[in-house]
């Protein structure tokens, strides 16, 4: 704590260009990812998708916002009125403050000062290295986890069937899925050696190119990214996942009973957490900002994000809907002891080859 006091003026003006940088990116990545969306679903199944609003559609986003905010809010009269009111707030926060260890470049000089393209770190002159939080996938966990009650806390506090039923839906979904998506997790740190990733990312590059990637190290990294990205698209409740909402069976699910702004951040909290999943991802799998030298590392990093947020779009213009049954032996039945199996085969790699 001493050290970070006594750094120099410069440093914490870094930190708050850091936190505004990314919270507008991944504000503005919310909004759009929304249009573009209906874009690609609408181009997947021969539409144009939205056209009226600005030229070829692309003020879609604000109207909706526009139209949302001027709504009617309206309150049900059994609900639980302080935790009908806190949980959208709830499920929206953590996938944004989600982004505090995610290293989304390298590092830069500004001023001749060395500014590390990460929230939760600094570069300390007197060690000349980065301090970063070193448990960044630990804490990312744990936001995660925090996102689901407030999906649990709307269906509980509206007062409604349908809102219960999605509420606990979410909760056993989220447990089901995070398990098997942890242990994905637990190869990476076999591989690494940390839990820091700034230093999953560092470990990532070198002269192997895109074969240092994680994704491409070895066959068991390979299956771990792939169960890792399916869990966490089954752990935002994105389709085919989205059996929380099921509009054909629960109306609008947890958030049945919302309306006007309050409706609106549900539905933002779930953009701003495939935002945060393909991240992760990215950092985790697809070698973080690490690419050719010709463009900035942050470029490669936003480049690769929304690559996979085009796949998460690309699996919803795809797949039908999971029933429940199948969704819950897919998580416990196939995933997990594919996981554990992956753990052990994993680790025996790192013995055997290094």
């Amino acid at each position: 704590m001493d050290a970070l006091l006594a750094l120099p003026p410069m440093y914490y003006v870094a930190m708050v260009a850091k936190v505004l940088v990314a919270f507008v990116f991944v504000l503005l990545t919310v909004a759009y990812a929304t249009y573009a969306e209906r874009k690609v679903i609408g181009f997947m199944q021969v539409r144009l998708g939205p056209m009226r609003t600005g030229p070829y559609g692309l003020l879609q986003p604000i109207a909706d916002g526009l139209k949302l905010f001027f709504k009617e809010e309206i309150i049900p009269k059994q609900a639980s009125t302080f935790a009908f009111l806190v949980a959208p707030l709830i499920a929206l926060v953590p996938a944004f403050i989600s982004f505090a260890v995610i290293p989304f470049g390298g590092n830069i000089e500004v001023f001749g000062y060395t500014i590390p393209l990460q929230i939760a770190s600094v570069y300390d002159p007197q060690v000349g290295k980065v301090l970063d939080l070193n448990v960044g996938v630990l804490y990312i966990l744990g936001m995660a986890s925090l996102g689901v009650y407030g999906i649990v806390l709307a269906g509980w506090a509206s007062n409604s069937k349908y809102s219960l039923l999605g509420g606990l839906r979410a909760s056993a979904q989220m447990i089901s899925y995070e398990l098997a998506a942890g242990l994905a997790i637990v190869s990476i740190f076999l591989m690494s050696g940390s839990l820091s990733l700034n230093q999953i990312v560092a470990d990532q590059a070198g002269a192997f190119g895109v074969a240092g990637w994680y994704l491409f190290r070895n066959p068991f990294t390979f299956l771990a990214g792939i169960i890792f990205f399916i869990c966490s698209i089954a752990e935002i409740n994105r389709t085919p996942f989205d059996l929380p909402e099921a509009e054909t069976e629960l109306v609008s699910g947890f958030c049945t009973e919302y309306s006007s702004m309050k409706y609106a951040m549900f539905f933002m909290a779930e953009y701003a957490n495939m935002v945060t999943v393909c991240a992760v991802t990215t950092t985790l799998f697809l070698g973080g900002w690490q690419g050719p030298a010709f463009l900035p590392g942050w470029v490669w990093f936003v480049a690769k994000v929304y690559f996979l947020i085009f796949c998460c779009m690309w699996i919803r213009a795809t797949y039908p809907r999971y029933r429940y049954d199948q969704l819950m032996r897919l998580g416990w039945k196939v995933f997990l002891p594919i996981t554990l199996v992956n753990v052990v085969a994993t680790a025996l790699w790192v013995m055997v080859v290094g």
